[in-house]
């Protein structure tokens, strides 16, 4: 399959649904960006959530703070050049600065630190504003980001938060990653690739990425995994890395190692696929054990949901970004069957019943706008009006933020943030209902 290029981003909505869809995205944006009403819905959402631990606000946060809201302002501003979207967008910026001054710094991460706020300074300013605190945000992540390539280096076993895209050196890569119209390299960026890389191709088993129990986020999944497990989720697992490198290696951003890195993670993944009835399938992790000989990797587990974070359609992307990548057709054809797959699948099986970004409906969505404009097929185009129908079903202007995120069991929970809540919702509404392109997906590694 060989891939279109250079055509601009379009609307893959009929004029009538596209309607709809934008007048949902700006009715959510204006509520998920007034800082009284978010100040509100955080309340509220604190008190109504059964899982306090995740729901809270970070004026820094691009998952759930001032930071994601500047970035809805940014695209707003680019679609709605008069509207004065940019101001608004500026007031969000600074809380997140503030934020940041007042503890004395922030780790580099993209989405609860320094390179979050970096990129909503890119997108607010492109390049005409904010020089100087770019230029300070971008040596504080060289310094941080080259401690954390460093502190990796010759590890085996590792917590996914030292790779991954939330909180690791890929989501810091994605912010460094030159554009398109760029020529300049960011000189930190070779180092985080050459750390990923050499996480990667490591010789010996397990891969050198897995992460043993001491390393896990929550005590259950250790009991679960007694011998440590591997993460195979764009969010958090390896497809995030092999997303990077291959959008770096499309850059013309290269480092020793790179494109067998690439191929060597490609394999892996291809190899763990765990097919069901609609076809290719993933499951969220894969556990390992002990063979006699030592511990490996063992057999794939259940498969996951199918979503942006986990799931077949963020590896799918990451498929397609390494197909494009080293010119390898057959991945491509791979990651199409792969999303074909997840449309059909009947609704509840994909376990995503909450229309935001990142479990939900709205992160499928992204994805599926994203090989729309890459395939220029027509399964994409109508699998975007059926996910377009999906999250319009939410949108409800008596709630505060007029949608809420569902959680398990079907609790409702007005979050206004961008990963988790409305933020991000009205984002992907915009991608899908107007002509200009989303190029705040990066950080999800898409783009």
């Amino acid at each position: 399959m060989t891939p279109e290029s250079g055509r601009p981003w379009a609307r893959q909505l009929g004029s009538a649904l596209g309607a709809r869809a934008l007048e949902a995205a700006r009715l959510i944006a204006s509520r998920a960006t007034d800082p009284g009403l978010v100040e509100a819905a955080v309340v509220l959402a604190a008190g109504q959530t059964r899982f306090p631990q995740s729901v809270h606000w970070d004026a820094m946060s691009l998952a759930q703070g001032n930071t994601g809201q500047a970035i809805l302002c940014a695209q707003l501003h680019d679609c709605f050049p008069e509207e004065g979207w940019d101001r608004l967008g500026h007031a969000h910026l600074t809380r997140s600065v503030a934020a940041i001054e007042r503890r004395g710094g922030a780790p580099p991460s993209i989405f609860t630190g320094l390179s979050g706020v970096a990129l909503s300074a890119e997108l607010l300013g492109r390049g005409r504003h904010y020089r100087s605190l770019s230029r300070t945000l971008d040596g504080r992540i060289a310094l941080e980001c080259l401690t954390e390539s460093a502190a990796v280096r010759g590890r085996r076993g590792v917590p996914v938060s030292a790779f991954d895209l939330i909180s690791g050196l890929s989501g810091v890569a994605a912010y460094l990653l030159p554009s398109v119209t760029e020529r300049r390299v960011h000189p930190a960026l070779p180092y985080v690739l050459r750390a990923l890389v050499g996480l990667v191709l490591a010789p010996g088993r397990p891969p050198a990425w897995h992460t043993p129990p001491p390393l896990m986020y929550d005590e259950e999944q250790a009991r679960i995994y007694p011998l440590g497990n591997l993460n195979c989720g764009l969010a958090h697992g390896i497809p995030g890395p092999l997303a990077i490198m291959a959008l770096s290696s499309a850059r013309g951003v290269e480092v020793e190692g790179l494109a067998q890195a690439i191929r060597a993670l490609v394999r892996w993944l291809l190899s763990h696929r765990h097919d069901d009835a609609a076809g290719p399938n993933w499951p969220a992790l894969i556990p390992l054990v002990d063979d006699g000989q030592g511990v490996t990797e063992g057999p794939a587990g259940e498969c996951t949901r199918s979503a942006w974070c986990y799931g077949s359609p963020g590896i799918a992307r990451a498929l397609w970004l390494a197909g494009r990548a080293l010119s390898e057709d057959e991945w491509c054809r791979t990651a199409v069957r792969t999303l074909e797959a997840v449309y059909r699948r009947p609704v509840h099986e994909r376990r995503i019943g909450s229309p935001t970004l990142c479990h939900g409906v709205a992160g499928l969505l992204q994805v599926t706008l994203r090989f729309a404009h890459d395939t220029g097929l027509a399964i994409f185009r109508d699998a975007a009006v059926d996910l377009t129908e999906q999250i319009l079903a939410h949108v409800d202007p008596n709630r505060p933020m007029g949608i809420a995120a569902v959680e398990p069991g079907g609790n409702l929970v007005d979050q206004p943030g961008l990963l988790d809540g409305a933020a991000g919702v009205a984002l992907v509404l915009l991608s899908a209902a107007t002509h200009r392109e989303p190029a705040w997906d990066r950080v999800l590694a898409l783009s």
